[in-house]
């Protein structure tokens, strides 16, 4: 007897409600930013065509900007943004979105589409989006 699962891809489950901030922006400008969006993640712009996009969120800033007393209006976000991220496709199984996230340790990941970002998973979307979806 063989079962057919239902799929259910990143693009039923991501959030397409982002913010995203240059580079070139300060920490402050970063928090200010996160603070008045009710978000924790941002997307850091790409300089350029062949340039990659980045992420910065409140525990990067915890780590290299609070606990290291720097002083948030002298840091720049593309000092401590992680970049490149890892990055996936809106068509993905969300059951392989999911062993992603488990072996590189994600907590979000932006959904591009013709190398742009059109919105992001977390693991919480994928389990209590995706996955309930499966059992409904």
């Amino acid at each position: 007897m063989n079962e057919q699962r239902a799929v259910i891809r990143v693009k039923d489950v991501m959030k397409t409600d982002f913010i995203s901030i240059d580079g070139i922006a300060t920490i402050a400008d970063a928090l200010k930013l996160m603070k008045a969006s009710k978000t924790s993640v941002l997307i850091v712009n790409k300089r350029n065509e062949d340039d990659e996009y980045g992420m910065i969120n409140s525990g990067d800033i915890a780590r290299y900007v609070l606990a290291k007393d720097r002083a948030p209006e002298r840091v720049n976000v593309y000092e401590i943004m992680s970049k490149p991220v890892i990055s996936v496709h809106p068509d993905m199984d969300i059951r392989y979105c999911s062993r992603l996230f488990a072996t590189y340790n994600l907590v979000r990941a932006p959904v591009l589409e013709n190398k742009r970002v059109i919105g992001m998973v977390s693991p919480n979307a994928l389990v209590l989006d995706g996955l309930y979806k499966i059992f409904q």
